[in-house]
């Protein structure tokens, strides 16, 4: 469902993923399926342990294997003095292991399955070490430090694929134990915030891990060029630029001699930049051949970057009146061995969804022996509104206000302030609360013994780059667009209807050219729902010089003044002449052949936006509960999202009804679980719950179209808003069915039946 205020002939209107046939139908192209002559396949060896010294590695039966071609340890490759200081330039590990699921050994075989059967033979002999697992332990003076000299540092672009937010506080004067980065925000005063409310509400909540359970695992091709001295990385990746960069910088390789082709993408959720690339390369320039790393399902599970481990300790209050006065929190991040800043985008959203004149929120990013944090989906956004929309759930009940009303009166509008005091873009969230408002789910409230509705808000800053596009067109009439981003999400869908509508051509006459880091165009990478907005501008730019062009071909073509033509399916033609028409494929031809003319049709557009728009969101949850097992069961589910302007709504109805699912996942089913030695006890399918078709219920969607200022066509970011409300919405949906208040993701049936026992 959504309002449509625009007379596009194309935008708006939905349009099927163009790569959809292949893909249904096997014909699309993964890196697995790549061949390339004189290909090696390489497997790892992942440590055992999460913090272990290495004494020896003994190599000798594995490189006796037939077909092997190497036996590969750190210092074998160019890498061998790289820092180590961050999942990617984790190449292998030299003298001691930190994480369980680290490289140690490579081996490189004809096959997999010689490379596999080597692997088995590689004998590391291991002194095990004291592990750091438990981030609140981690965080005492009695536990062991993991880095006494500090963190290492390097440059690296990583933390800024995700949201554009000044997220910049005071940070502590005297660090404590394995906390590498912490941050503080405040506004007003706090004590006498909760000196003054009618009621507090103080809470502490627990999230697990969870990984992003893509489709396709991490896999790579990498072919070098001995005689020039360069790679060619062909990549299952969500930033082609940032992996170039990331390769040259830990391979001490000159840009240009790397290039990376993306790939038929199988799925990522903000976790695939650039972890296999630099070993992939290194492995390359070292055995001179070309080498395929693909990990199987249970080694990307333990090898990967996960969504973090967070503990939230948060107090709130509110007066009789129904307004939120105060709001504390302390925020702990288990960031795994290295670092991943989160903290600032965490403290900007829990304090930025009301209007809160009091507020003190304190982030510490905190290290164990676990592999390194990655982004998924909204980074750390579900997590801060399944505590925040459950206390703010709580209040409400407590003060006898309706839920929605209570939350209408707090919520943020364009200029209020975020969490780090910065004023937020303009915003929708108070139309999206109309139109729950006004949903039949809500005014009625029709529920059976032991259901319960709930509903949260939820909001992100997406973020936005500069980007380019070139538009051709070809003497058959068919109109080439040129991007150099990454299509993770269905995006080209819609980049195809944008040129159809600035030239007045069938969708079905525009074909998206994806180039590589030689060949297209710069794009900033697949994450942080910043393509759409950020790309979308260059492209239309694009098309929009070459119809120009087209224009005044036609012009000398028909000797008509450029104001008087129109063109249409296609074709150009006078104003009130409709008959006399002249192809645009006809124009580019003579544009191509003639001596002294303009030259082919091409237009190249530029975009760099400076402003975010923010997304938000409202979604409702109905489920049951089976008091006797303490089962939840999802009955229905409402997603309500001002997306701006829709350029396509079949896709964008598909990454909500996506991000749903994802966040049932993390609500009900998925945690990334360790024991005390930091052995990972979820590392394949088997062990990793995760929901199935028949756990998922209808869910409709509603778009609002509350235009951007700023994107083009009025566009916002969609990618990331779905996933952050679905906890809490879930929560407070259980709430409402059995009096049971959830503080940890996922909602465990075992604990959720001794809480409603001792409710009973």
């Amino acid at each position: 469902m959504k309002k449509n205020k625009n007379n596009y002939r194309y935008l708006g209107k939905g349009y099927p993923l163009i790569e959809g046939l292949e893909k249904v139908t096997g014909k699309a192209k993964y890196v697995e399926d790549l061949k390339i002559d004189g290909m090696l396949h390489a497997k790892i060896l992942f440590s055992p342990h999460a913090h272990a010294r290495i004494i020896s590695i003994n190599k000798i039966v594995a490189e006796e294997v037939p077909g092997v071609v190497a036996v590969l340890c750190a210092q074998d490759l160019p890498t061998k003095n790289q820092v180590m200081a961050s999942r990617n330039s984790a190449i292998l590990a030299k003298d001691k292991v930190i994480f369980h699921g680290q490289p140690v050994v490579v081996v490189v075989a004809e096959s997999v399955s010689i490379a596999q059967d080597a692997i088995d033979k590689v004998f590391v002999d291991y002194e095990p070490l004291e592990s750091v697992i438990d981030p609140i332990k981690a965080m005492s003076d009695q536990s062991p430090t993991i880095w006494p000299e500090g963190l290492p540092t390097e440059i690296s672009n990583l933390s800024g694929a995700h949201s554009a937010v000044k997220a910049k506080g005071e940070s502590e004067s005297k660090p404590m134990n394995n906390v590498y980065a912490s941050q503080h925000f405040e506004r007003g005063d706090i004590r006498k915030g909760f000196s003054e409310a009618d009621i507090v509400v103080e809470k502490n909540y627990k999230l697990n891990s969870v990984h992003q359970s893509y489709l396709e695992p991490h896999a790579v091709v990498v072919e070098p060029d001995i005689f020039r001295g360069s790679l060619t990385f062909y990549t299952s990746t969500q930033g082609q630029f940032l992996v170039r960069d990331e390769v040259s910088r830990i391979l001490s390789l000159p840009k240009h001699k790397i290039r990376v082709v993306p790939m038929t993408f199988g799925g990522g959720f903000g976790a695939k930049y650039g972890i296999l690339e630099p070993l992939a390369g290194a492995v390359a320039l070292a055995v001179k051949r070309p080498i395929r790393f693909v990990l199987s399902r249970s080694e990307d599970h333990q090898t990967t970057t996960p969504s973090p481990n967070v503990h939230i300790f948060l107090k709130t209050s509110a007066k009789k009146d129904g307004f939120i006065n105060a709001l504390e929190a302390r925020i702990i991040l288990d960031n795994g061995i290295f670092g991943l800043p989160l903290s600032g985008l965490l403290a900007t959203l829990i304090g930025g969804y009301y209007k809160i004149e009091n507020t003190s929120i304190d982030c510490y990013e905190v290290n164990t022996n676990k592999p390194q944090i990655g982004a998924y989906r909204a980074p750390g956004a579900p997590q801060i509104t399944f505590a925040l929309e459950s206390n703010v759930d709580e209040m409400a009940e407590q003060l006898g206000f309706d839920k929605l009303d209570f939350r209408y009166q707090n919520a943020v509008e364009t200029g209020d302030l975020m969490g780090n005091n910065e004023p937020w873009p303009n915003l929708g969230l108070k139309s999206c609360l109309d139109s729950l408002r006004d949903h039949p789910t809500w005014k009625l409230k029709v529920k059976k013994a032991n259901e319960g509705i709930g509903i949260a808000i939820g909001g992100w800053t997406s973020f936005m780059g500069p980007a380019s596009a070139i538009c051709r067109v070809e003497s058959d009439g068919m109109v080439r667009i040129h991007v150099g981003s990454v299509d993770i999400s269905g995006v080209n869908s819609s980049f195809v209807l944008i040129a159809a509508e600035v030239l007045g051509v069938s969708p079905n006459q525009v074909e998206i050219i994806q180039g590589d880091t030689l060949t297209g165009p710069f794009a900033p990478n697949s994450g942080g729902s910043q393509i759409t907005y950020s790309v979308s501008g260059a492209v239309s730019e694009a098309a929009e010089e070459a119809k120009k062009k087209i224009l005044q071909l036609a012009s000398d073509h028909f000797e008509a003044s450029i104001n008087d033509l129109e063109m249409h399916e296609g074709l150009v033609h006078v104003r009130g002449v409709p008959d006399k028409t002249v192809s645009i494929g006809k124009l580019a031809s003579i544009a191509q052949s003639q001596p002294g003319g303009p030259g082919p049709i091409a237009g190249q557009g530029q975009s760099a936006i400076q402003q975010n728009a923010p997304c938000f969101t409202v979604h409702l949850a109905k489920v049951s509960v089976d008091r006797d097992t303490g089962r939840v069961t999802p009955l229905q589910y409402l997603a309500i999202h001002d997306v701006g302007y829709p350029l396509n709504p079949t896709m964008v109805n598909g990454q909500i009804h996506g991000g749903v699912v994802q966040g049932i996942g993390m609500a009900l089913h998925e945690a990334m679980l360790y024991d005390d030695e930091g052995q990972l006890l979820t590392g394949s399918f088997m062990e990793y719950d995760f929901p199935k078709a028949n756990c998922i219920p209808s869910i409709e969607t509603i778009l609002i179209e509350n235009p951007s200022p700023n994107g083009p066509f009025g566009v916002r970011g969609i990618g990331e808003p779905p996933i952050i409300p679905v906890g809490a919405a879930i929560a407070n949906a259980v709430n409402d069915a059995i009096g049971v208040r959830c503080t940890e993701l996922p909602i465990r049936s075992d604990k959720l039946w001794q809480k409603s026992f001792v409710n009973t």
